[in-house]
């Protein structure tokens, strides 16, 4: 699972690096829902939403790869959610 952020939204992705390929992504700028909120709060509800998406895909346990980004702030909130909705890593 990786990680980017940029100034305004959160960005998550889930890839299989055996393979190469993306399985799955999500983005704070593709959800209505989350529209409006501070950058912690997207990045907490998102955490939860991709996590959920990514168990029920029948990943449980993944590698979390922030990316070069300190774990803090957004980079928490996000994680720290994951781990809230089930997410092993």
């Amino acid at each position: 699972m990786s990680v980017y952020r940029s100034n305004k939204q959160f960005y998550a992705q889930l890839i299989d690096d055996i393979s190469g390929k993306t399985l799955m992504g999500s983005a704070s700028l593709a959800l209505k829902e989350l529209q409006g909120l501070s950058g912690i709060e997207q990045a907490s509800k998102l955490g939860k939403i991709f996590a959920e998406k990514v168990i029920e895909a029948g990943h449980a346990k993944v590698v979390f790869d922030r990316n070069g980004y300190l774990y803090h702030g957004r980079v928490k909130s996000f994680a720290d959610a994951a781990r809230e909705a089930g997410l092993k890593f």
